[in-house]
């Protein structure tokens, strides 16, 4: 499947009314985006300067802007805002040092992923990021979990509706950031974030992290300025350019990084997902956070089925696909897959059953009679170039 191919198996199967538009939606179509409908909203899958290779190999080389702000913002403040919040994520949010966050999961009580975020402690109040594909989800669940504690907890909810957020990824993007602001951005560690004045702009959330392996921000910035602060990024340095989704779901996938809806759901659990690594010791000590008494006893016992990374040659296989052993016997399927424009192959991300997830476990696919060699990979299948 060639990447045009799969720009339109990406898109297909959202519904295309009423979809919200971006603070940025007049700029990308100023600047050439193909506008695509994603999760309600409509957003750019890539520009008409750049294909969806070109735009991937930008990321990884330079660096690309990316409109992200169709995802969930939301601040707790109160005194007892990390153990609300702790409640419902399986964080060691009071353990995180002021300016410092992490990836996290919201968890069902059947040890199920709602949604994946990032927690940040801000200092004075968290300030969380969560999917936009889950929004209409998550949003309740904080409504109703902060009402029901109020009686209990000094804490109030919220929403930051007047918000745009945009991710700067690869390699150059703290040499080009670093012309907008004072702050020398190397004290800025992997998951570090600053209130800065960012091109003029005041009250700019900077937290270093992304989703496509590569250094890089996301910036909250206020939607009245959030064209102005695109502007000011695109001409400030030659190398500055805009990337969409397309690019994003190669890339993320190329990092070994879920997309929620595709490799992990509220019938997968941290332990199958090979997301263990999200719940602290102490967090495991107590054991008080949803689906806890289901989650830790997969530790040991190991569940019936895990995610791993999946390499080959030839025709490239998309989600849904059946994965099979040596012997033709179905053991698995695909969640996401696509060709890696920087590896030259495929890549994908499967559900395999237990046995067949060591890396270099060979396997195969099926394309009616045809067979298709691969084998299990470790991700993430390109290097990780986090700034740490």
């Amino acid at each position: 499947m060639s990447l045009v191919r799969f720009n339109k198996v990406f898109t297909r199967g959202y519904a295309k009314a009423a979809l919200r538009q971006t603070a940025l939606f007049n700029l990308h179509e100023k600047y050439g985006g193909k506008m695509v409908p994603f999760a309600g909203w409509s957003l750019p899958v890539d520009y008409t300067d750049q294909t969806l290779i070109q735009s991937h190999h930008h990321t990884r080389n330079k660096t690309s802007l990316f409109d992200v702000s169709h995802m969930l913002q939301f601040k707790l403040h109160g005194k007892d805002r990390v153990k609300c919040m702790e409640e419902l994520v399986v964080a060691d949010i009071a353990g995180m040092a002021e300016n410092t966050g992490g990836l996290s999961l919201f968890t069902n009580e059947k040890g199920g992923i709602r949604d994946d975020c990032i927690v940040n402690n801000a200092g004075d109040c968290l300030y969380i990021v969560s999917n936009a594909g889950c929004a209409d989800k998550i949003a309740p669940i904080m409504e109703a979990h902060v009402a029901d504690r109020k009686s209990e907890l000094d804490v109030s909810l919220e929403f930051l509706e007047d918000k745009s957020l945009v991710a700067i990824q690869g390699p150059k993007a703290a040499e080009i950031l670093q012309k907008g602001v004072d702050t020398d951005l190397s004290v800025l560690k992997f998951m570090n974030a600053r209130t800065l004045n960012v091109f003029g702009i005041e009250g700019c959330r900077v937290t270093r992290c992304g989703y496509t392996g590569e250094d890089g921000f996301e910036i909250s910035v206020d939607s009245s300025s959030a064209e102005n602060f695109v502007e000011s990024y695109l001409n400030v340095d030659s190398d500055a350019k805009l990337a969409g989704l397309g690019a994003r779901d190669t890339l993320r996938l190329e990092a070994g990084l879920c997309l929620y809806g595709n490799d992990i759901d509220e019938t997968t659990t941290p332990v199958e997902a090979t997301l263990l690594w999200t719940i602290p010791k102490r967090r495991r000590q107590e054991r008080n956070f949803p689906g806890a008494e289901i989650i830790l006893p997969q530790i040991k016992a190991k569940p019936d089925r895990k995610r791993v990374g999946i390499t080959w040659n030839g025709p490239p296989i998309r989600g849904g696909a059946s994965v099979f052993n040596p012997d033709g016997e179905e053991i698995g399927q695909v969640t996401s897959g696509c060709p890696s424009p920087t590896l030259g192959g495929n890549v994908a991300m499967a559900y395999v059953k237990k046995g067949f997830a060591k890396n270099g476990t060979p396997l195969l696919f099926k394309r009616g009679k045809k067979e298709i060699e691969c084998q299990v990979s470790k991700m993430p299948f390109t290097p990780a170039n986090y700034y740490n």
